[in-house]
Formats: structure tokens, sequence, C-alpha cells
């Protein structure tokens, strides 16, 4: 078998191809989530603690800023200054803990549907009522 056939059926499987759309709409849903803590929930969470947290500018800086560098996340990462970002670090946190629990609840949808599927009986075919009404009648 050639390299290209080799390629073309491992890559044309049914498993590689859901793994690519799940990657995919993974990769779309990670941006959803990501506005979501962004544009809401952190606003949210500022406005309870009282007055304007923004957590991506909370961070300490590990080393000096040049001159006239605004002392802002953005312009110190361009600046190439060393920061601990822990503000940045927990809305990613807050960001996983949200796609964690959409795909458990997901996850947990899904199974239950397929426990109502296992769980009811299956109707009996037209052959088999037929079949079970001939031998209801031969038998009186």
């Amino acid at each position: 078998m050639s390299l290209m056939s080799e390629f073309k059926e491992f890559a044309l499987k049914g498993n590689v191809m859901d793994l690519a759309v799940g990657i995919i709409i993974g990769g779309a849903f990670a941006t959803i989530t990501d506005s979501l803590v962004k544009d809401i929930i952190m606003p949210l969470v500022a406005f309870i603690f009282g007055g304007e947290i923004d957590f991506k500018n909370m961070f300490i800086m590990l080393g000096d800023a040049p001159e006239g560098v605004a002392r802002s996340y953005d312009a110190l990462q361009e600046a190439g200054v060393p920061i601990l970002a822990y503000g940045n670090f927990i809305t990613v946190i807050i960001n996983f803990l949200i796609l964690a629990f959409i795909i458990f609840m997901m996850v947990r949808f899904i199974n239950k549907l397929r426990r109502e599927d296992e769980a009811a009986p299956e109707e009996p075919s037209e052959e088999v009522v037929l079949l079970r009404e001939i031998s209801d009648k031969l038998s009186r």
C-alpha cells in the first residue's frame, strides 16, 4: 500500500473526521466562552466587588519598565517587561471552569438520552403481532 493511499484511508475514517469536527467546534466554543467571561461575567464580578476591577491589569512587574511605557498589561507585554499576570490567570481559570461545566452538562444530557433509548422496550414488529394473534387463535 502506498503512503498516499494509507494516509487517505487514515484521514477518511469516521473517527478522524469526528475528531476534526470536534476540534473545530471546540475552538469556536472556546471563543464564545472567552467572550462570556470577559464581556459578561468579569464586569459583573467587578460590579459586585465595588467598582471597576480590571482583572487583566492585575499583575506584578518582575522588572523595570522603560521610560514612557504605561503601566498596563498590554503596554508592558509589548515592551517586553516580565510580569506575573495573576489577574489574567484568574480569567483563564474562570473560562476553564465554565467550559468544563458546559461540557459536563452536554455529556450528562447525551448519557441521559442514551439511557432512555436503552430502557425503552422495542415495539414488536407487525409480523410478530400477527403471529401472536394466530397462535392465540389456534390455542383456543
